[in-house]
């Protein structure tokens, strides 16, 4: 309960405006949070890689409705990677992009983009999906950025967002990939038909993150309870792990990181990554990092930040209690 209260939260622009204006948001924001520009980004991927930590930098913002502003993320994309391989970062993937399909474009000309946002919980039912404008809009605007990414020497990984997007992005995706093999894919354990589609994608050389997912659905399309996640994400985790693809491990839990661990065995060290967020449990980070796994950090920066920020809390209670001691420690 607590959970879809917070995932409501972060479709309420009531809620956003009251904790954006809590002066002690701040402190919180800067733990899971970058900063709000590219030089923010690019410091911090610096600092991460010389801790010998992958990183994967994510510019805030989603549900984007207008065009120009679609393409000013791609174009923000474009600078970023400019950027990064300018202070040799990008190098063999080291540091790569996230990006939300519907932050560039996904949602134009779609009932989602006329009304509640894509991940909203008002929106979580049954409704229209992506329009043909908006998957043409987003997929031209990732191709830039894909071109750009592999001319850096890096890649692309595609966000996964509401169930309304999954289609959609799962065929942005395949159809890339023909040009840019390297170009990742995000899939959501909490999502019913997850164990379905990693099956399909296990293929040569194919990314896949593999996360629970931070987004409200109806239980119709997903499973309600954390148990039911939990044991999804061990099954699409063998079967990403047994395939030849290369898995992406994104999760904090210490159980589904020793299952990890023991699949893993019988691959080599470098045919698969951890991916944890930036801000969450980063000695474990460390940790896993000295043992000579690849552990991934997936860094977002940027001032749209809310939403990001309330799917995390809503991930962990401790998340939640850090919050809350420091809204007290400010009042």
């Amino acid at each position: 309960m607590l959970r879809r209260a917070l995932l409501a939260a972060a479709a309420s622009e009531h809620i956003r405006g009251l904790v954006t204006a809590t002066p002690a948001t701040r402190a919180v924001v800067d733990r899971y949070v970058a900063g709000e520009n590219i030089g923010d980004a690019v410091r911090v991927a610096r600092s991460l890689r010389e801790a010998g930590l992958l990183v994967s930098l994510d510019y805030l913002g989603e549900d984007t409705t207008d065009s120009l502003q679609a393409a000013a993320v791609a174009t923000q994309y474009v600078h970023l990677l400019g950027k990064l391989a300018a202070e040799g970062l990008t190098e063999d993937g080291a540091v790569e992009v996230s990006v939300k399909p519907t932050a560039v474009g996904l949602l134009l000309g779609s009932a989602e983009g006329a009304g509640g946002g894509a991940g909203s919980a008002e929106g979580a039912g049954e409704g229209a999906g992506v329009s043909v404008l908006g998957e043409r809009v987003a997929a031209g605007h990732i191709e830039r950025i894909a071109i750009v990414a592999k001319d850096a020497g890096t890649t692309v990984t595609l966000d996964a967002e509401d169930h309304r997007t999954t289609d959609a992005t799962a065929r942005i995706a395949a159809t890339l990939r023909s040009r840019f093999p390297q170009l990742g894919t995000v899939v959501q354990a909490a999502l019913r038909r997850t164990e379905a589609d990693v099956r399909e994608l296990a293929a040569p050389g194919v990314r896949v993150r593999l996360c629970k997912g931070a987004y409200a659905e109806p239980v119709s399309e997903a499973f309600a309870s954390k148990h039911d996640v939990d044991k999804s994400f061990a099954r699409c985790l063998r079967v990403l792990l047994d395939g030849p693809g290369y898995p992406m491990i994104a999760t904090h839990d210490p159980r589904l990181i020793a299952i990890a661990r023991s699949l893993g065995l019988r691959r080599a060290p470098d045919s698969f990554e951890y991916q944890m967020l930036y801000g969450v449990r980063p000695d474990e980070q460390r940790r896993l990092a000295r043992t000579g796994a690849r552990v991934r950090v997936y860094v977002p920066y940027g001032g749209d930040w809310y939403g990001y920020l309330v799917r995390r809390l809503a991930e962990r209670p401790a998340n939640l209690a850090f919050f809350l001691r420091s809204l007290w420690s400010s009042s």
